[in-house]
Order: C-alpha cells, then sequence, then structure tokens
C-alpha cells in the first residue's frame, strides 16, 4: 500500500519525532524513506538583522543530514532532498513530483489563536497534499 514514504523535516523537536515514526513505519512496510527539508529563502522570507544571518540552507541540510542519520541506524537506506521555498507548498510539490504513496510531518501542536495567526505547515500539507498524511505531533 505504502511503497515510498516522504518524511518532511526541519530539524526541530517534532520533525525528530516524526522522523522515529516514519523510521518505524518504512521499516515495518519495507517501503522507500525519502527525507525532505525546505530552505525557506526568497521574498517569503523575513529581513531583520537575525533572520538575515539566519543560515537557511545550512539549517535544511542539517535536518535532512540528521535524519539520514537516525535512519542509518536503523539499517534504512534514503534518498534525501533538499529544496527552497514556502515548506508547505514545497512538500506538497515533492509529494505530487514524485512517486510519494504517503507524508509524515511533525507538528508543535498549537491551537486556538495561534494556529489561525500563526498557521501551520501541517495544515496547509494535510490540507493540499495528493496523498494521505501523517502528522505527528510533539509530546
Amino acid at each position: 500500500m505504502y511503497q515510498d514514504i516522504m518524511l518532511a523535516t526541519d530539524g526541530s523537536e517534532g520533525a525528530r519525532q516524526a522522523t522515529e515514526h516514519a523510521i518505524e513505519l518504512t521499516r515495518q512496510l519495507e517501503a522507500n524513506l525519502h527525507i525532505l527539508s525546505v530552505s525557506e529563502d526568497g521574498p517569503h522570507a523575513t529581513d531583520t538583522r537575525d533572520e538575515m544571518r539566519h543560515d537557511e540552507e545550512g539549517e535544511a541540510v542539517g535536518a535532512v543530514e540528521a535524519a539520514e542519520r537516525t535512519a542509518a541506524d536503523a539499517g534504512l537506506d534514503v534518498t534525501s532532498t533538499v529544496r527552497h521555498g514556502v515548506p508547505q507548498e514545497e512538500i506538497v510539490k515533492a509529494a505530487e513530483e514524485n512517486p510519494i504513496d504517503l507524508v509524515v510531518v511533525g507538528t508543535v501542536g498549537r491551537s486556538g489563536l495561534d494556529q489561525l495567526v500563526v498557521g501551520s505547515v501541517a495544515e496547509e500539507v494535510v490540507r493540499n497534499s495528493p496523498v494521505p498524511v501523517v502528522v505527528v505531533r510533539e509530546t
């Protein structure tokens, strides 16, 4: 049923928990694991001085490398990619453009007004993904 699973990671604690979940699913289903991180850059990125020093590309690469190490420790070979753009849009595009059967994402589990004001990458992926999405809530 699920032969190709995509883990979307940003390196956060919620993403780390989603990584563990994706690895376990991959092992149980004898599937292929694809790891994706998105470097948020361009006109949608903010321009404050502190955030300009922020290394979005480095963080995305680091998130992928951390997930790769965890997968390797579990005996899995993976395919990984770093894309550039708006995370929720790039995750959905990757699911559309590749043979992905299931997307796994983490979330910090915001609720109420924070959710409405801030928005949620996971929520947007759930709404727009062409394939099922497993959301792993940070505990």
